[in-house]
């Protein structure tokens, strides 16, 4: 029977599916929110002003304006999930590896997980030959030594305790710059980095994809998607609650690249495709400001000076992390290395608009969902577009979680009970996530801004005697 379902649905009758469970879910969400209503009946006729003073009530109406902070992230992965096939079929070669630029597949790490390095380094060894890969190299950057075997496609790289860049970049951004050093390069100007995290692990489709990106040549960098829910899941709250960000990548990210071919707001450190020679012109020396989010970092700087972006074809796994400590470590990393991109002044304010309403949009998210508790208690009247626009952006960031699973879990490895419970997990964790989102925001803002926290990347289930 899953066998007949799959031959049945197309890619574009999965997209077609999509769409429309999209409209379901604005529609009905629209309609309990009282966004959508067809007569007057239902709306509020206080006067706020009145009945609450004029100071409350200009709290309360400060309070819903701030929510259209997210709109401009909301529309571009609304027109990203619809304009674009959500569900693309598998990446077809539009050329011969054989005439494929030579490509450094570049792991950045610090050394503390040397066995999970080792293994990832040879399932994605195996994958490049798999798909056809043949000028290729992997390179494995890292503060201690791993101790990789010999191997003419194997490069490791200690950094030297001693190295200190120009401008004092630290952590990731100084193991990147490190690479890029006239002493230690040996990549042409011409040739290609996949830059991965040592949990990151290649798949046919993204080897594929990124055969694509390089042999058109026509952009300098790239980005393709990540899911978190493949092999064994380690903690299914944080997998769940990590299903927003791949229904992000296939939503924000793509629209972004295939319509502007700009990071208009910024890009992930993983997965990322980039040509050599425009590397090393952006750089990653960057200061402390460009060390805490050194991806965000890279994209804004390549933005500034004219680079163009693509998306790349093709998904990579990760996992998500592993203790919800973890978790919303991660989350206050990022917030506070945003926040540093967002007001250095080497990145200009018209190449960073965007992704300050963005960030800025997730500084006030405390606020923000106060309204969840405040439309309740204390209603105030708005015009019909406000009302619908607030229950716009509430529909659409339910349904991500929804899309997320749909295209992180497999319906014929799972099953469809077990299918449909993970989408009701990923919806109970909504409000794990809005608590989470709101802890880590208020812990960047007060907390040190200049701080680098590494998650656990290797799981050893423990063992039975």
């Amino acid at each position: 029977m899953i066998f007949v379902y799959r031959k049945m649905l197309s890619a574009r009758t999965k997209h077609v599916l999509h769409c429309t469970l999209l409209a379901f879910v604005i529609i009905v969400f629209g309609v309990i929110s009282g966004g959508l209503r067809w007569s007057s009946d239902n709306q509020v006729n206080l006067n706020p002003w009145e009945v609450y003073g004029p100071i409350a009530a200009l709290v309360l109406y400060f309070l819903r304006i701030v929510t259209f902070l997210s709109l401009p992230q909301v529309l571009f992965n609304f027109i990203g999930l619809t304009m674009y096939n959500a569900f693309p079929d598998k990446v077809i070669l539009k050329g011969s590896p054989l005439l494929a630029p030579f490509i450094c597949i570049r792991i950045v790490t610090r050394g503390d997980y040397p066995h999970l390095v080792k293994t990832n380094v040879n399932r994605n060894m195996n994958k490049c030959r798999e798909a056809g890969l043949e000028n290729f190299q992997i390179e494995v950057v890292s503060d201690k030594p791993i101790g990789l075997a010999s191997h003419r496609r194997i490069r490791e790289l200690v950094i030297p305790a001693s190295y200190r860049t120009s401008t004092g970049a630290l952590f990731k951004a100084r193991a990147l710059q490190y690479c890029l050093e006239n002493s230690v390069n040996e990549l042409a100007d011409h040739d290609w980095i996949v830059h991965l995290d040592e949990e990151t692990l290649l798949t046919e489709n993204s080897v594929r994809g990124i055969l694509n990106f390089v042999l058109d040549g026509k952009h300098q960098f790239g980005q393709g998607l990540i899911t978190y829910a493949n092999e064994d899941v380690v903690n299914w709250i944080t997998t769940l609650a990590d299903s927003f960000r791949v229904a992000d990548d296939m939503g924000k990210l793509r629209f972004q690249f295939y319509m502007f071919h700009k990071p208009l707001f910024s890009m992930k450190g993983s997965y990322v495709v980039t040509q050599v020679g425009a590397e090393r012109q952006v750089s990653f020396d960057n200061g402390l400001d460009g060390s805490v989010a050194e991806d965000c970092f890279f994209a804004m700087k390549a933005f500034t000076q004219g680079y163009t972006f693509n998306f790349v074809e093709g998904e990579m796994w990760e996992k998500s992390p592993f203790s919800l400590w973890d978790f919303v470590q991660q989350r206050k990393r990022w917030l506070q290395g945003i926040l540093l991109v967002v007001h250095s002044k080497a990145i200009p304010i018209k190449n960073k608009i965007l992704l300050g309403v963005s960030c800025y949009s997730w500084v006030t998210m405390p606020l923000s969902t106060s309204n969840v508790i405040l439309a309740s208690l204390c209603p105030i009247t708005c015009p019909l577009i406000i009302d619908f626009l607030c229950a716009f952006i509430g529909a659409v960031n339910i349904y991500m979680y929804i899309f997320g699973v749909v295209k992180s879990f497999s319906l014929y490895r799972f099953g469809i009970l077990r299918f449909l419970l993970c989408i009701c997990g990923a919806l109970s964790t909504i409000p794990f996530n809005i608590l989470i989102e709101n802890v880590a925001v208020i812990w960047g803002l007060f907390g040190k801004k200049h701080k680098f926290y590494v998650v656990n990347k290797e799981y050893r289930p423990p063992l039975t005697v």
